[in-house]
């Protein structure tokens, strides 16, 4: 299974998945008026599109390069995930003013032990999603399934959150299901963000970390004809980089011999670090 192949059946599985959980968490948050399984509802909602957004991504960003698109479709993973960032920031503005609101309004929550059984299909249900997708995620290094992952684990502390006000409400203390709602929305903006920046400084093609950086200066390091490196680019393509450079070598080489040099360091890039998806090499003399 390739990463593309992954990410999908990762998304099908979010989409169903959340589908159910949406459904079923909206009519009882409604019918009980909690806030918490409201917030919730909501969060699942999100998932739902931000499965959505994975599948289609996925669906894009797998394409080859071609004529209109040299190096292929790979910022399609990104695109997608900045959307599902800003539905995620939404959806907690929203869950914010539902709960305040039923705070101003003294709105009367009904809880009952069937809250306390959806909350614990749902914490069942995520944690097997989570694992599932973080496995993918370590073998593929794939940013919408590492988005959905990090979806799947929040809905678990999110719910966690949830049934702790269900058992709070059924003893009276429903002051907590609202403050635990806007808790839970607080936590989804905050994950909105992190994903946010992520995908923005792809997408305005921020460079390689520094660490990726200096295993490439490491290798060209290893071959003592390179006197001097300079004019070092690094560009994002999808979840890997294009980077180009210029090396100096003995102008007294022949072209045959400098260039070779240059396929040397060309190749150990490529088979030691699989973040970069292409090197472009100059060769300069020098004296």
């Amino acid at each position: 299974m390739n990463r593309f192949k992954a990410a999908k059946k990762a998304s099908i599985c979010g989409i169903v998945g959340n589908i159910a959980l949406c459904i079923m968490k909206g009519m009882i948050g409604f019918i009980s008026n909690s806030q918490s399984m409201i917030a919730d509802a909501f969060n699942s909602f999100g998932d739902v599109f931000s499965s959505i957004m994975t599948y289609v991504g996925n669906r894009i960003s797998s394409k080859a390069a071609d004529e209109d698109h040299n190096l292929g479709h790979g910022k399609a993973e990104y695109i997608y995930s900045f959307l599902i960032s800003i539905i995620m920031a939404i959806t907690a503005i929203t869950v914010i003013k539902n709960a305040v609101k039923t705070f101003i309004n003294h709105t009367p929550i009904h809880f009952s032990m069937i809250l306390v059984v959806v909350c614990l299909i749902t914490i069942a249900t995520k944690l097997f999603l989570y694992l599932y997708t973080k496995k993918l995620n370590q073998k593929y290094h794939n940013i919408l399934i590492e988005a959905n992952s990090k979806d799947h684990r929040n809905d678990c502390f999110i719910t966690s959150l949830t049934l702790v006000s269900a058992i709070c409400g059924i003893y009276g203390f429903q002051i907590i299901d609202i403050v635990f709602g806007i808790i839970i929305a607080l936590w989804m903006a905050h994950t909105a963000i992190k994903i946010f920046i992520e995908s923005y400084d792809v997408l305005m093609d921020k460079s390689m970390s520094e660490e990726t950086k200096e295993k490439v200066y490491e290798l060209i390091k290893q071959h003592k004809e390179v006197k001097k490196v300079n004019h070092f680019n690094a560009t994002p393509v999808g979840y890997r980089y294009q980077i180009s450079f210029t090396i100096f070598v003995d102008g007294e080489l022949t072209t045959f011999a400098s260039h070779e040099i240059a396929n040397d360091i060309e190749r150990e890039i490529e088979k030691e670090i699989p973040e970069i998806y292409l090197t472009v090499i100059h060769v300069n003399p020098i004296k």
